[in-house]
């Protein structure tokens, strides 16, 4: 007789922390904000938008170092060989058993954050040709801070492609693979199998205080330069 297959058991894991799940949907909202600031000519509103994307991104960056394992940025960025082959494999129909960010999955974080990151530091050496200027505006001259505020705006352009892409294969492992991308980070929960060990979590008075260092360190540079 041939053995019976022993069937995998499937149990409810926490993978996202409440502080990442936070950011990512902070993030969207100030993205959507900026746009519109911008677009209505709320130059002022759009300053403080740009100065909660920096706090959010300083924290980001604490939070890849010392935060719970799936938010680190050591534990999921992999080799990019690796992701190549997992995309090329994306049309194959596989559970979903990647703790926190799949192989493509965390690279494309990783471009998401570098592109808020240039929209962040180009925006605090810009100007509006009017009367609004980023606290570093003066530091780097009248004609960088015009080359800058052009780079600001492609540089947009750039985001919503990039965002536009990551819709697209949150749809498309949605259709191809049956992976719903979007719940867990809503929830924090994911099924997984049984025998993949849970994330470290980590503290949110850890959070807490990254946070703080990261709105500190803001003020530092918006008073500092700005005032």
């Amino acid at each position: 007789m041939r053995p019976v297959p022993v069937q995998q058991k499937y149990v409810v894991r926490r993978v996202w922390d409440a502080p990442t799940r936070l950011f990512h949907w902070a993030v969207v909202v100030l993205v959507g904000a900026s746009w519109l600031t911008q677009h209505e000519g709320w130059m002022d509103q759009h300053v403080l938008c740009g100065y909660a994307m920096f706090t959010l991104l300083l924290f980001r960056l604490i939070w890849g170092i010392v935060g719970s394992d799936t938010a680190r940025f050591g534990l999921f960025l992999s080799n990019p060989v690796a992701a190549c082959r997992h995309l090329a494999r994306l049309r194959r129909r596989e559970p979903d058993t990647a703790i926190g960010h799949n192989a493509a999955g965390g690279w494309m974080v990783l471009a998401m954050l570098g592109l808020l990151g240039v929209q962040v530091g180009t925006g605090l050496c810009a100007n509006d040709e009017v009367s609004v200027e980023g606290p570093l505006a003066h530091v780097v001259g009248s004609r960088n801070s015009d080359w800058l505020s052009h780079v600001h705006a492609v540089n947009f352009r750039l985001i919503e492609a990039a965002i536009a892409l990551h819709l697209l294969a949150i749809l498309a492992y949605r259709v191809l693979r049956g992976h719903r991308l979007v719940l867990p980070m809503v929830t924090g929960n994911k099924r997984l199998p049984d025998t993949l060990p849970a994330p470290r979590m980590a503290s949110p008075a850890k959070a807490f205080a990254a946070l703080c260092a990261a709105a500190g360190l803001v003020a530092f540079v918006v008073l500092w330069f700005g005032g």
